[in-house]
């Protein structure tokens, strides 16, 4: 297993270069209607608006493809219980599986919590894309006036993630050389992992603490004010991002509403 979280995208495109702060607040507000609605529409306008901007972030599709397609287990997780579980199945009949009935309405439903699930996931994805979580945290106390003691801690911790990756393979190693295998047996694999898992949490505590513990010896957590290597510059161009993402969000959900498929979540 393999966690890469560097930055894949083209350094020069255009949205690429913004100021972190501002690609992620531009994310942040582009998903707001996607959260107020159920309806099929507002996220399959989202999606369409996300893959056309793609190009200028930098990211092929390619990359956008490989670190996306956890979310296709999400949606076909979301599917099959919208299919079974759905209380509301209204609509017209379109076939029937033993006791379950799939009507228009589960087939909307279950079309909205999917595309639903792409449109939030996806800005998300992109901003990870093209920044470096140096730059991010340094932006976060720059500019949206983050504390530093969260801003650098979350870099350390989000620093630390592929360490997991090769510990997990380092105790699978360890445990082979042991003789501890599950072989064939579903139930053994099953406590192998979960035992596996609770000596990678235990070792992701313990290395968590002696790192608080060091950044507080280096004087992390003084009222001193830092110095930053590097200066994130917050300019015109990022609040036209921001205001971009603003305008795009409201004629999405703009559109929702005037078709009359606007299904809001509250009322």
């Amino acid at each position: 297993m393999t966690l890469v979280l560097e930055p894949v995208a083209d350094a020069t495109a255009a949205l690429a270069r913004r100021n972190p702060v501002a690609k992620l607040g531009a994310a942040l507000i582009f998903s707001l209607p996607l959260v107020a609605t159920l309806d099929p529409l507002t996220p399959a306008i989202a999606l369409v608006i996300e893959l056309a901007v793609l190009p200028f972030f930098g990211v092929r599709y390619g990359v956008l493809a490989r670190r996306a397609w956890p979310l296709s287990l999400a949606a076909a997780g979301i599917l099959v219980t919208m299919v079974l579980f759905a209380a509301d199945r209204s609509g017209s009949l379109l076939f029937s599986l033993g006791p379950f009935a799939i009507t228009t309405g589960v087939v909307l439903s279950a079309l909205g919590l999917v595309l639903r699930v792409f449109a939030v996931a996806l800005p998300g994805i992109i901003v990870f894309a093209t920044t470096d979580p140096t730059d991010l945290a340094d932006a976060l106390v720059q500019n949206a006036k983050a504390p530093a003691r969260f801003a650098i801690g979350a870099l350390a911790a989000f620093r630390l993630i592929p360490l997991l990756g090769e510990e997990w393979q380092m105790l699978g190693l360890a445990r082979r050389a042991r003789g501890i295998d599950a072989g064939r047996n579903p139930l053994a694999k099953l406590r192998l992992f979960g035992s596996t898992a609770f000596a990678l949490l235990v070792g992701a505590l313990r290395r968590g603490g002696r790192l608080a513990v060091a950044m507080d010896a280096r004087g992390f957590d003084s009222d001193t004010p830092r110095t930053y290597a590097r200066r994130q510059v917050f300019g015109a161009a990022d609040w036209l991002l921001l205001a971009g993402a603003a305008l795009l969000s409201a004629g999405a959900l703009t559109a929702s509403v005037l078709t009359g498929l606007f299904r809001p979540i509250i009322g």
